[in-house]
């Protein structure tokens, strides 16, 4: 049995060719919920082992910005949309949602009640991505809000 350690020391085994993810799920926690635990098995069966830090950070991040689209993103009927690929220097999280009108804008630290239960997930998401933003939906009302995270192991192109 290997240490975590161990674990985290050993460069990830990434196929060049690993597809990308595209889904589709209802703007629902339990569609939040869903999303994560498919994008966690995603990455599993792409070389990024279940509890290794790169995992753990990815589905964190996953799992934030899909709560937020249920949260703040919500049109009721409408879907939002999960996308994740892997390039060079790790992966790309993309989560589309059909209300345009509300940016994500992450709180400033000390801006919330210390004992609040909500309000931080972006600056997660800041804390955890090597770079993260939005762009207006580009087939349709809404936007994306994506964010990439290094992987180790994996090269950057160039």
């Amino acid at each position: 049995m290997t240490s975590k350690t161990d674990q985290c020391a050993t460069p990830f085994r990434l196929p060049a060719s690993a597809p990308d993810l595209t889904l589709r799920f209802s703007s629902t926690p339990r569609g939040a919920r869903l999303a994560r635990r498919l994008a966690g098995q995603w990455l599993d069966e792409r070389g990024v082992p279940y509890g290794s830090d790169a995992h753990d950070a990815v589905t964190l991040v996953v799992a934030e910005l899909c709560a937020n689209a249920v949260r703040h993103g919500c049109v009721p009927g409408r879907d939002f949309r999960l996308g994740m690929a892997l390039r060079p220097g790790g992966v790309r999280v993309e989560v589309t949602d059909t209300r345009a009108e509300r940016l994500p804008m992450p709180a400033r630290p000390g801006e919330r009640d210390a004992d609040a239960e909500s309000g931080r997930g972006l600056l997660l998401v800041a804390a955890l991505a090597d770079r993260w933003g939005w762009a207006p939906r580009s087939d349709g009302p809404g936007k994306t809000v994506w964010a990439e995270c290094r992987l180790p192991g994996r090269r950057r192109a160039g």
